[in-house]
């Protein structure tokens, strides 16, 4: 089973049909060339042949007129025939203008009357030849004319055995070279094939390579064009696939020190309880806000891992809708005045028309939220947040601009990557996750929409949105 499976593959392989190409290429050339020059062989015998049959006749029917040989039978003219009959090894009738045979080289046919095309467009003055190659003879047929009339038709026959005897010599010969062709070409077939193939087996040896230690290994098999591009395409592929492989390895450990974080310091918190007696209400009830307040904060990690799960899990499954953006911006805006509030921030909201697109309503909302929700986060005391909204023929846009703390040079580049942030301790401080911007640019991503971020530190950032109105599958 195994070997079969083994041949079946082969068969199925670009060797086996690069093979098969040069064979076919190799082959087939040289049987049609073979059969070409017999081809062509055999029409030039015959016709170099009936040329010669073709003049000789004419001569003996000149020598016929000059005997008068269709009025007395001369015996110098007998003569005359029977040799070239006897040249030829052929059969030669001579006819009169009645169709009578006068004469029958072979003795078969005299006095007879003979009723055929050939004899009837001699006598009209052609001159007639034909090539029977099943039987195996050449006739041929011309007028014998005196004074510009046909007065008799000279018919000569010959065997054409001696023209199949060097076709089956020049066969014989053919087929022992065409097998010698084979031969060669089944030897460049497979060399060929096995030359042209093996820099995809350097390829696939360095592939399980690859497999077990793709850190340090690379795909480089340059032998041509199309594996050097092959190897090119394919180190890009695994460059990506190391990042992602960090990038995945960095998001674990992240996720495990910001879950892990509030679990430590609610069991510091309930420890420092529990080894105390008789605790004061007002130590017992601070202590208590502080394990709520890290119980929320655990809470809020969960739910932005679990939208973020949920973004990456449903690419290209969105719930669209026509929605009105309006709306939906000024409900968002409606949501988060109270936060802004705490910091005496202004929310300065600002339409130049009714939009209207579409798009996943809920996804939506948790872009604008999040953006307008770290534009007042991020902001200082007194501060202030400016969000405009406006739409073309083909995307609406949204921009969200804070006077806040900005964003460092070295990190803009950064934000949106999960669990990233500027200022750790600020972010800790403010409550962040950081993966709202990574919510924020996985949502608008599947919108197949773009998102751009313009900050200075200690001025304020500028977010920009351009999402298209109608959505393309």
């Amino acid at each position: 089973m195994k070997h079969f499976k083994l041949g079946f593959d082969f068969l199925g392989s670009i060797r086996f049909y690069i093979f098969l190409m040069v064979f076919f290429a190799g082959l087939i050339p040289s049987l049609f060339l073979t059969s070409s020059v017999l081809g062509g062989y055999e029409r030039r015998t015959v016709s170099s042949e009936t040329i010669r049959i073709t003049a000789q006749s004419k001569l003996l029917a000149n020598r016929l007129v000059a005997d008068g040989f269709f009025e007395n039978n001369s015996d110098v003219s007998y003569d005359q025939i029977e040799l070239l009959a006897s040249y030829y090894e052929g059969r030669i009738i001579l006819i009169d203008t009645d169709y009578e045979i006068v004469y029958d080289s072979y003795g078969i046919d005299e006095g007879k009357t003979v009723v055929s095309e050939k004899v009837f467009e001699c006598m009209r003055g052609l001159d007639v030849s034909n090539y029977d190659s099943a039987n195996g003879y050449i006739e041929v047929c011309v007028p014998v004319t005196e004074n510009d009339e046909v007065i008799g038709v000279i018919a000569v026959s010959k065997s054409s055995s001696g023209i199949s005897a060097d076709m089956d010599y020049i066969k014989q010969n053919a087929f022992v070279m065409q097998f010698s062709i084979m031969i060669l070409v089944i030897f460049i077939a497979i060399y060929g094939s096995g030359k042209l193939m093996k820099p995809f087996g350097v390829m696939s040896e360095s592939i399980d390579r690859i497999q077990t230690d793709y850190e340090n290994e690379q795909l480089s098999v340059l032998n041509y064009t199309e594996t050097k591009e092959i190897s090119k395409a394919f180190n890009a592929m695994l460059s990506r696939i190391k990042t992602l492989d960090d990038s995945r390895q960095e998001f674990v450990s992240n996720v495990s020190h910001e879950l892990k974080t509030p679990l430590t310091s609610m069991k510091v918190l309930a420890d420092s309880l529990l080894d105390q007696e008789d605790v004061p209400n007002e130590l017992y009830k601070e202590f208590m806000t502080d394990i709520a307040e890290e119980i929320d904060r655990e809470n809020k990690i969960i739910n932005d891992l679990l939208s973020l799960v949920k973004l990456d899990k449903s690419q290209g499954v969105l719930n669209i809708t026509q929605v009105n953006v309006n709306e939906l911006m000024e409900l968002t805006l409606k949501r988060l005045r109270p936060i802004a509030g705490k910091k005496n921030i202004e929310i300065v909201y600002e339409t130049l028309r009714p939009v209207s697109a579409e798009i996943d309503e809920v996804k939506m909302a948790l872009v604008f939220t999040n953006l307008v929700e770290n534009a007042i986060k991020y902001n200082v005391e007194d501060g202030w947040v400016h969000v405009s909204l406006n739409a073309d023929h083909q995307f609406f846009y949204v921009t969200v601009e804070d006077g806040g703390i900005g964003i460092p040079e070295e990190s803009v580049e950064h934000i949106f990557e999960r669990f990233y942030r500027a200022d750790k301790s600020h972010s800790r401080e403010i409550g962040g996750t950081g993966l709202g911007l990574a919510i924020v640019r996985n949502a608008v991503l599947m919108h197949r929409g773009a998102i751009q971020v313009n900050s200075t530190e200690g001025k304020g950032s500028t977010f920009s949105l351009r999402v298209p109105l109608t959505y393309a599958s």
